[in-house]
């Protein structure tokens, strides 16, 4: 048992530390405003631990990028039935979000609105269901 000791606690601590590295909404977004933004869909990644996509919009300052963070790419195919194309590069989107505390052009996507009209929802804190209206 004792030769083992060293294995356990190795295998204990590499499973911590994905968890330390995830992030609460609250801890990194905005939740006290709202903002719409609409644009065209610049880059997409399907990547753990949040599928993200970066839209190219036009504010007062000219044209600028977001990028917006998204349920895990799990999550999209399993609770919500998405494949990977249900969001393309070229596509024009309107999307709600709370921005990034530090001011970045980084979001946390409450509701896309894709090109069909079709509204999707994602929860306010991330969970593995999300609905589409």
């Amino acid at each position: 048992m004792r030769a083992q000791l060293p294995l356990i606690l190795l295998a204990a601590a590499s499973t911590a530390v994905p968890l330390l590295a995830h992030h609460s909404v609250a801890a990194k977004f905005d939740k006290s405003t709202t903002l719409t933004l609409r644009g065209v869909v610049s880059r997409i990644e399907w990547m753990n631990p949040h599928a993200r996509l970066w839209l190219d919009t036009t504010e007062n300052n000219g044209p600028t990028t977001w990028e917006f963070e998204l349920p895990a790419p799990n999550a999209l195919v399993r609770y919500q039935g998405f494949q990977r194309d249900f969001i393309k590069v070229g596509d024009q989107l309107t999307v709600m979000l709370w921005r990034a505390k530090d001011g970045s052009r980084v979001a946390h996507a409450l509701r896309l609105t894709l090109p069909s009209g079709q509204a999707i929802e994602f929860p306010r804190e991330w969970g593995p269901i999300a609905r589409t209206q």
